[in-house]
């Protein structure tokens, strides 16, 4: 049988547990003439729990209306009380980067999009530094640098969040961005920041953390890949990658092994959150 090939749709539902869903929505999708790619579902507990699903379907018509479809699901989704989304497959996020002056996250997400292995479009790069202007411009992706000070940090994030409306932007990634955020800023783009934190949380939240290894001894050290909140580093995590250190690791050659470290798992996080496998329930994440 042929598929269109712009026909693909991923649909995240998240609801308490209770008999039904799973039938009402393979009935729901085989009515509208939709073929089940991949189905995968999680239940936190049998018994009254939380119900976790992501089903990535093809279309069988030639052409079809998203908006349409959306509409005609909500009568399924609303006697089981579904928070849910469902997003066209073709369809490109745009993602913005933030970055001060280290450079290996952000490069990794430049190389990773230059070889189609992070199908977004980059239409800008934003720093609060001006030192990797000439990296970015060689991708021929736009770079705006806007200063931070303790005095001019309101004016900054409105012309940042006045930049990121401009362009459509979908989401954000800090790669190494080495600012706090303000709950205003953060309040505007909800479940769609993505920080990259130098250590393995919780452990050594805040600043230096590899200073604060290299002082108790670790054994590994990781980074984590999370969603930003108000709280300082506490926001759901995406992904988490560790290495193992021992006693002769300087803070510098921790520092140098970490970044090999933070941009493997920002690079996933980024890659699951583009490619919709990712479902937030409260400060957890579930990845499909």
């Amino acid at each position: 049988m042929n598929y269109n090939t712009n026909s693909s749709v991923r649909l995240l539902i998240s609801c308490h547990d209770q008999p039904g869903i799973v039938s009402a929505v393979s009935t729901f999708l085989h009515e509208a003439k939709a073929n089940i790619v991949q189905s995968d579902q999680y239940s936190t507990d049998p018994s009254g729990g939380m119900f976790f699903m992501r089903v990535e379907f093809e279309m069988l018509e030639n052409s079809f209306d998203i908006d349409l479809l959306r509409t005609a699901f909500t009568e399924i989704a609303s006697p089981f009380q579904m928070d849910w989304r469902m997003e066209l497959g073709s369809r490109k996020k745009r993602m913005a980067i933030f970055v001060s002056k280290e450079d290996h996250c952000l490069l990794e997400l430049l190389w990773k999009w230059r070889a189609h292995e992070i199908d977004v479009d980059i239409p800008i790069v934003i720093s609060n530094h001006p030192d990797l202007k000439e990296q970015v411009e060689a991708y021929g992706i736009p770079f705006v640098h806007i200063p931070v000070s303790k005095e001019t940090k309101a004016e900054a994030e409105k012309e940042a969040i006045q930049q990121l409306h401009a362009h459509n932007i979908d989401f954000i990634v800090l790669a190494r961005y080495m600012q706090i955020l303000s709950p205003d800023f953060v309040g505007t783009f909800p479940q769609r920041i993505i920080n990259i934190h130098h250590s393995f949380l919780p452990a050594f939240i805040g600043a230096n953390p590899y200073a604060k290894a290299f002082e108790r001894g670790v054994k590994l050290i990781g980074a984590t890949a999370h969603y930003v909140t108000n709280d300082l580093d506490e926001g759901p995590i995406i992904e988490q990658d560790v290495l193992r250190v021992n006693h002769r690791y300087t803070t510098e050659r921790l520092r140098i092994a970490g970044r090999n470290v933070e941009r493997i798992a920002l690079a996933r996080a980024v890659s699951w959150h583009v490619n919709d496998q990712i479902i937030v329930h409260g400060n957890k994440t579930v990845v499909f």
